[in-house]
């Protein structure tokens, strides 16, 4: 396991660890630049000296700020300069995050609050390297009740039964579900075994009364709602 150190003078930096701090404090959202807010977050694991080559190497051995939070903890501690401790750090971050974001949805009717859903789906989907079906199962008010993940890998029969997602609806006392996955690829466009799945999903769930509210695909930095297109 590589050291964790920063690669710089025990004392190096504390003037422009101030200046980072104050641009933070007293700038809107955009005060930092991506390399700089991941340095700054940073500077909790390491108490002294220089972060930003760390930053730096991170976004671009990652690709981006949310693809440095969203990486695996063991492949965050593989980076030169970085360790278990640092990268538990990022980690909790990008946990905190998520159940912000989860909060949000939580405390009112998901229908309701629709960016908020998309903007918690994209925290935890975006950056996937593979597939992650998961089923928003809701209740009469359309208050979220569980956020189950029913399978990894791909899309199709194989992977998720239409009977089985609509007998945990029933189970559960949920009288609703979104269903949601991602495509690596980046682009959220539909296949044609997306919507078969779907429609059979929704099939099934009118035989119980189980409403398919709709099927989102996440993709990277935009979304498709099944829905919205007319495809349920």
């Amino acid at each position: 396991m590589p050291q964790e150190t920063s690669n710089a003078k025990p004392h190096a930096g504390a003037g422009h660890r101030e200046r980072l701090r104050s641009r933070l404090l007293s700038g809107g959202a955009e005060a930092l630049a991506d390399y700089e807010l991941l340095e700054y977050l940073l500077f909790g694991a390491f108490r002294q000296g220089d972060t930003k080559p760390l930053a730096k190497r991170l976004i671009e051995r990652f690709g981006s700020f949310s693809g440095v939070l969203n990486a695996d903890p063991g492949a965050l501690a593989q980076v030169k300069g970085m360790g278990d401790a640092s990268a538990a750090t990022l980690h909790a971050i990008a946990l905190s995050a998520r159940r912000m974001a989860r909060g949000e949805i939580e405390q009112q009717p998901v229908l309701g609050s629709w960016q908020a859903l998309i903007d918690y789906l994209a925290i935890d989907m975006s950056h996937l390297k593979h597939e992650r079906v998961r089923v928003l199962y809701l209740d009469t008010r359309n208050r979220l009740i569980l956020d189950h993940l029913a399978a990894e890998g791909s899309v199709d029969e194989a992977a998720i039964h239409p009977r089985e997602v609509i007998r945990k609806a029933f189970d559960i006392g949920a009288s609703a579900l979104i269903l949601v996955h991602n495509h690596p690829s980046g682009d959220p466009e539909p296949s044609r075994a997306d919507i078969q799945i779907t429609n059979r999903i929704a099939e099934a769930g009118r035989l119980l009364n189980i409403t398919v509210h709709d099927h989102v695909i996440m993709g990277r930095g935009s979304h498709v709602s099944l829905r919205a297109k007319g495809l349920i």
